[in-house]
């Protein structure tokens, strides 16, 4: 029974990056599909939007047991989401290299061959767009769970799903 309780504490806990990372690794896809439609290439790529979401709502789980996370979690919101996003970050990046060299590592002989060959064969200018959107998209994400954080979940949901607002 503890192990189904932690389960469903960790889903809880993965589902909404999780998902708030597949609707914006969705759309950014969905655009360079477009894109490269106008060039009659045909791309498909939701695979990765998945992949990409669980990976990122993976990394906001691991990285938010770390302690000094919280270290200005007094400080102005803009600090608090600047400090958080920048771990998220360089946490996602970090697993994003571990699991491409992992992958490299089944098809190469040694260590630094794979290294090699992620140096040689990476498209870096598409590499640097999607670590951009990525910074942009977990900025985003710190800033709304910051300002909900401060304000509280309740009044969030009130404000947003609550009555209207008469003037």
């Amino acid at each position: 029974m503890k192990l189904l309780h932690k389960m469903k504490h960790d889903f809880v806990e993965i589902f909404p990056p999780t998902l708030f990372f597949f609707i914006a690794f969705s759309l950014v896809l969905l655009t360079k599909r477009l894109i490269l439609s106008e060039y009659g290439i045909s791309w498909t790529g939701f695979g990765s939007a998945v992949v990409g979401a669980i990976l990122v709502g993976k990394v906001v789980l691991l990285v938010d047991k770390l302690t000094f996370l919280n270290k200005f979690a007094h400080r102005q919101l803009i600090i608090t989401t600047t400090w958080k996003c920048l771990f998220y970050f360089l946490a996602a990046v970090l697993l994003q290299y571990l699991e491409r060299i992992v992958h490299l590592l089944r098809k190469h002989e040694s260590f630094l061959e794979a290294i090699r060959y992620f140096v040689t064969e990476t498209v870096w200018p598409q590499f640097w767009l999607i670590q951009m959107w990525l910074a942009v998209l977990l900025f985003f994400y710190c800033a709304m769970r910051e300002l909900v954080r401060a304000i509280g979940k309740e009044n969030v949901i009130r404000m947003f799903f609550g009555a209207s607002r008469a003037k």
